[in-house]
């Protein structure tokens, strides 16, 4: 196991949508491990390194909230793309205008994580000077000063994350209590084949507020 870390999330809205969901966007009850990732590769990435979320604390009662949210229609096609990277001089955009459409969404507010995380390095992406040493000290100084490559954000970027390092190793007691079975949730997206880009789900279950992802770890 690689070096960790404890980063505390928190914000007014988030939406960590169900996939099974087709049209309005329902929210799962809590971060998923997929999107608790990408917080952190919005803040620290490299192909040498891979994330991995161990624990995830709530903080706060899992409260929901309906908002209507603007969305487009239609994607911008990759055919039409290709065309103009090979010299067509046609117009090339998607009017937000027309294929706007509003949906509604149930969210989840005010929320409150505590994401225990660790990496690991990528032997075959990794080169002599990737060291576990010069990437922990890197995710540190990166977390401290507020820096990231991209803002991260709770399930959608219109919903901004705030992130703070948890530098004393006390993270707060949940004021949740007792089991919770959260059923089945997304953990993460198996890329290893790009044509066939497979979800992988997992039975949730929440514990005195922490949901402990070690044992999925374990098995890969």
């Amino acid at each position: 196991m690689g070096y960790g870390i404890s980063i505390r999330v928190c914000g007014d809205y988030a939406l960590f949508t169900r996939p099974e969901m087709k049209v309005e966007r329902v929210s799962y009850d809590v971060i998923t491990p997929s999107a608790a990732r990408g917080i952190i590769e919005a803040i620290y990435w490299k192909p040498a390194i891979r994330w991995m979320i161990d624990r995830i604390h709530v903080l706060n009662e899992i409260r929901y909230t309906n908002v209507r949210r603007n969305e487009v229609s239609e994607r911008i096609s990759t055919r039409e793309a290709e065309r103009r990277m090979r010299g067509a001089a046609e117009p090339f955009y998607l009017d937000t205008n027309d294929a706007r459409q509003q949906r509604a969404a149930m969210v989840l507010k005010n929320v409150d994580y505590v994401i225990e995380a660790h990496f690991d390095l990528v032997h075959e992406k990794a080169g002599p000077d990737d060291t576990v040493e010069k990437h922990y000290n890197i995710i540190l100084r990166r977390l401290r000063k507020g820096q990231h490559f991209h803002a991260p954000c709770l399930g959608t970027r219109e919903f901004p994350a705030v992130v703070d390092l948890i530098e004393t190793g006390n993270i707060p007691a949940s004021p949740l209590k007792g089991t919770r079975d959260l059923g089945w949730m997304l953990y993460d997206l198996d890329f290893r084949d790009p044509a066939n880009i497979t979800p992988k789900f997992f039975k949730a279950q929440m514990v005195d507020g922490v949901i402990d992802l070690s044992d999925l770890l374990l098995r890969g």
